[in-house]
């Protein structure tokens, strides 16, 4: 069966907002957009919401969390983005929720972001049976519904009154990898930097024990096969999700 093409994601912007659960989550696959962007001049800030550090078995969290944090540092550094920040969550054990929410929407008032990126939040990474993990699921879902909590000056009003006014003016979640993907980005020209960027955290992927796991082929695989989609040689997917009434994916 053909795979439904793919669009171009609308690069009309100049300032993003990436907030995941894990440092990797962005490596896995979207790095080399993030590359992209910050080579066009655009800035991009990276929120991480917990330090991954339940992430290495071997590794007690409190050694993981700074280690993993350092790599992710680094990882941001080899594709562009000198702004990224931790917000110490329990890796884990993230819930969906209004205090999710709340730090979220904090986030995005402090930066006013024209674009907010993200993990993927649906139940699975193929749209059949490769299942999501539960802190991409509930970071995805609370920073979609963030966004719109940032806008709207009654939901979390001590944040107003602490300075922090509204910010209505993003445009757009994008759900990075999602399988509803119908958007995507060109990454020929900046693919093996997301190769590096992977490769920077080096302690977890040491970790997880993949015997012989080779961040190029990995990637260059599933950037192959999404670029084929968008008419390209390498591309990382995008789901997007416009924040206006009535608004269309373009």
């Amino acid at each position: 069966m053909t795979e439904t093409p793919l669009t171009h994601v609308d690069e009309n912007w100049q300032r993003a907002l990436v907030v995941v659960a894990h440092p990797d989550d962005m490596e896995f696959g979207a790095a080399a957009a993030v590359a992209r962007w910050t080579g066009q001049g655009k800035d991009v800030v990276y929120c991480l919401v917990t330090s991954g550090e339940a992430g290495i078995d071997g590794l007690e969290p409190q050694q993981c969390g700074p280690l993993r944090e350092a790599e992710q540092r680094e990882s941001c550094r080899v594709v562009g983005v000198e702004q990224v920040e931790f917000l110490h969550l329990p890796d884990g054990v993230l819930e969906y929720g209004v205090a999710l929410r709340r730090r979220i929407a904090e986030v995005v008032r402090r930066h006013r972001p024209d674009v907010v990126i993200t993990n993927n939040f649906r139940d699975t990474w193929d749209g059949a049976t490769n299942l999501n993990q539960a802190d991409h699921i509930a970071t995805g879902r609370a920073t979609l519904d963030a966004v719109r909590d940032a806008g709207n000056r009654w939901v979390f009003p001590e944040q107003v009154e602490a300075g922090l006014q509204p910010w209505p003016d993003v445009l757009a979640v994008w759900a990075a990898a999602s399988p509803d993907s119908r958007h995507a980005a060109d990454v020929t020209e900046t693919f093996d930097a997301g190769v590096e960027s992977l490769r920077a955290h080096g302690a977890y992927l040491e970790g997880l024990g993949w015997t012989d796991f080779d961040p190029d082929a990995f990637l260059r695989g599933n950037a192959a096969a999404v670029g084929e989609r968008l008419g390209v040689p390498l591309a990382s997917s995008f789901e997007v999700l416009p924040l206006r009434w009535g608004g269309t994916e373009d």
